[in-house]
């Protein structure tokens, strides 16, 4: 599980700083532009739900040792 968690936030990296390229600084809300900005918020959305899942898995973990 801790492998898939890792690979999957790399993804999302990798697509956050792909998207993050095809951002117009100067017209951000037009355009491909958006369509960056949202991939950009969905990759950091995937990371932040790996990282959840990585303590959650944890905590299970930590529980278990202490029955």
């Amino acid at each position: 599980m801790k492998i898939i968690t890792i690979i999957i936030s790399l993804l999302a990296f990798i697509l956050i700083v792909f998207n993050f390229t095809k951002v117009d600084f100067n017209a951000p809300f037009e355009g491909e532009s958006i369509t960056a900005l949202i991939t950009i918020l969905a990759g950091f959305c995937a990371i932040f739900l790996m990282l959840i899942l990585r303590i959650s898995k944890r905590i299970e973990e930590k529980a278990k040792g202490r029955r």
